[in-house]
């Protein structure tokens, strides 16, 4: 049995909204039509997804777990008719994604030795966008930070790094050249998703300032509403004379991986990934990410 991807996505359509009313106007099909089509996926399944009762729509144990296996299924789908329109086209192209503080350069100009008929586009992602936009095709590669889901992924670790704390430069602590955790204990916190920005153990949702993007939390921070975290990296891209990066020594450093979509099956994707991978290594036997990134001395060392 062949699964009817536009019956699938009717389907997550009806389970996000519990309501077959809303979810008809969104896909601008009629009701009746889209009952007879999940009936028909129910009926392809041999189990039933949807229940009615008098408080609306609820999914049945058959119905959750389809949900959670249809976001990459559909993701896969719309990344795979990306990949052929691009190749029909004549392209030659990849499109990587960064995270803030990550030096995707020094790949780039490697790949480039190999590649320099394909090219190499870059874009900025945040934490809450790094699967979605893998899974989907908007990106073929990934410099992604740690926590990520992986269904439907292919994550390599690539190598981690140290987080600092970021204050606004009135803070008590701000002349210290290195705090604790316990010294930064009851301080409210400018947090994000980025797992970076948050200290060992998640706030309360309710704790402090919820940010999207560094940008944001700086600006919260140099108002004095409460102190965040960064990893190392970001803090060479982020000089302001209104915060300070303090180390933080007993912090749990963070971890940068390489990602693709696990169905995006790619020679030269894999000759990125070897070459963001050689990078790295040239990087860890610098000792000096920053440098590296700033393509000072560490970098021309290495050419």
């Amino acid at each position: 049995m062949d699964l009817d991807l536009r019956k699938l996505r009717y389907f997550v359509t009806v389970a996000e909204t519990l309501h077959f009313g809303r979810a008809a106007e969104q896909l601008h099909i009629a009701q009746p039509v889209l009952s007879r089509q999940i009936r028909a996926l129910e009926k392809d399944l041999g189990a039933p997804l949807l229940t009615r009762d008098s408080h609306g729509v609820v999914l049945t144990d058959a119905g959750r777990q389809l949900l959670s296996d249809a976001g990459p299924l559909l993701a896969s789908a719309h990344a795979a008719r990306r990949r052929v329109s691009v190749a029909a086209r004549g392209s030659r192209r990849l499109m990587v994604g960064f995270r803030a503080g990550i030096a995707v350069a020094p790949a780039v100009q490697q790949f480039a030795n190999q590649h320099p008929d394909v090219l190499v586009n870059v874009q900025r992602i945040e934490a809450d966008e790094q699967a979605p936009i893998l899974l989907d095709g908007r990106i073929d590669i990934g410099y992604v930070r740690l926590p990520i889901d992986e269904a439907g992924l292919r994550v390599v670790p690539l190598y981690t790094e140290p987080r600092v704390a970021v204050l606004p430069v009135s803070h008590r602590l701000a002349g210290k050249a290195e705090v604790t955790e316990a010294d930064l204990a009851g301080e409210p916190l400018v947090w994000g998703a980025d797992t970076s920005t948050q200290p060992t153990r998640r706030p309360h949702p309710n704790a402090g300032y919820l940010v999207r993007g560094v940008d944001e939390m700086l600006e919260h921070v140099a108002a004095g509403r409460g102190i965040s975290f960064l990893p190392r990296s970001a803090t060479v891209f982020y000089s302001r004379p209104d915060v300070v990066y303090l180390s933080v020594p007993d912090l749990a450093p963070d971890q940068v991986c390489l990602a693709m979509a696990a169905s995006h099956l790619s020679p030269v994707a894999e000759d990125f990934f070897a070459a963001a991978q050689a990078a790295a290594e040239i990087t860890a036997e610098c000792g000096n990410y920053e440098m590296w990134q700033l393509g000072g001395p560490a970098a021309a060392k290495h050419g």
